[in-house]
């Protein structure tokens, strides 16, 4: 299902994208996963016809919702993507307040059983297809990004290779980097750990220490000037940024005007928890988004032609690039 353009889209109109095509959502799709404390729960969208169909890996945030946190969250992305040429393959982390899993001391949210959750997802694809006969053989494997939200943007982030030295313990490094995954999406992330964390930062998080200086693949960070996050950093909207301003090239940046830890309503349509709620702001996400994955993965000049249009319109934000 693909939802028709809203009346009050706005100014985000002017963003160009391919006319939707029709696609299926298939949850819940339950797979064997022996070592996990449960199995693995995936959603997967895809368009109803194609072939060599490029994947986005979506991972979702926290929140305060009861399902959001889930595969049943971020419907506004994972149908949208779909309908412009994706497959959306989408897990449930074991940090869903779906499962209510208490994570071990050092491992708050299940930070690093999230990125493990994505390179079980790329070292399973071809189970995956034999669960969801409607893709099975569709898929190019070597096409594949990697998106996040919030949470999700850090689990993104890791697998795009940034890494994490814990200040607990004995300081080990964690790394995730997997070169299957070629071009991702940044949403709402989080930024640099140490001095930049509130005293409520370093308590949420403890082991959080990042270092997006390793961060080499290709990847668009978006983030709201008014995503200002007081109880986790003293920093602040830019430090939602980070992933791009401290990460090498090539990246490029949406900074979404008015754009709150929402962006608009990612996470689900009318959510209670977006507080800066709009189908304009919304739909200049989904549509500079998948511009970025459509070149990214199509090869295609999408984002090249999103990027003249939010240039020649500022209302809905501003874009820089890097190489």
């Amino acid at each position: 299902m693909v939802f028709p353009n809203h009346v009050l889209m706005g100014a985000a109109a002017i963003i160009p994208a391919a006319d939707p095509v029709m696609v299926s959502s298939i949850s819940s799709v339950v797979l064997s996963y022996p070592e996990r404390l449960v199995d693995m729960e995936l959603r997967v969208t895809a368009p109803l016809d194609g072939d060599d169909l490029p994947v986005v890996i979506l991972s979702h945030g926290q929140g305060s919702s009861n399902w959001l946190s889930s595969i049943a969250g971020y419907e506004p992305l994972y149908n949208y993507w779909a309908g412009q040429g994706f497959v959306v393959i989408q897990p449930t982390h074991l940090s869903s307040a779906t499962y209510g899993l208490q994570a071990p001391p050092g491992e708050e949210y299940f930070w690093e059983g999230r990125c493990q959750d994505i390179v079980w997802i790329l070292d399973h694809l071809d189970e995956i297809q034999e669960a969801v006969p409607s893709v099975k053989g569709r898929l190019d494997a070597d096409k594949i990004a990697m998106a996040g939200h919030s949470m999700g943007a850090w689990t993104a982030s890791m697998i795009l290779g940034a890494q994490n030295t814990s200040p607990l313990g004995n300081g080990t490094v964690s790394k995730y980097r997997d070169a299957r995954i070629k071009a991702g999406v940044v949403l709402a992330g989080t930024g640099n750990g140490g001095d930049d964390l509130s005293d409520g930062g370093r308590q949420m998080v403890p082991s959080y220490n990042p270092d997006f200086s390793t961060m080499e693949t290709p990847a668009l960070v978006v983030y709201g000037d008014s995503d200002v996050s007081p109880y986790i950093t003293v920093r602040g909207a830019d430090w939602h940024g980070d992933a791009y301003y401290l990460a090498p090239g090539p990246k490029d940046l949406f900074i979404v005007r008015g754009g709150k830890h929402g962006l608009g309503g990612v996470s689900g349509w009318d959510a209670l928890e977006t507080e800066d709620e709009s189908p304009e702001r919304l739909a200049s996400v989904q549509r500079a988004t998948s511009a970025y994955l459509r070149t990214a993965l199509y090869g295609d000049d999408s984002w090249e032609k999103a990027r003249a249009a939010l240039q020649g319109n500022s209302t809905l934000g501003t874009v820089e690039q890097k190489f």
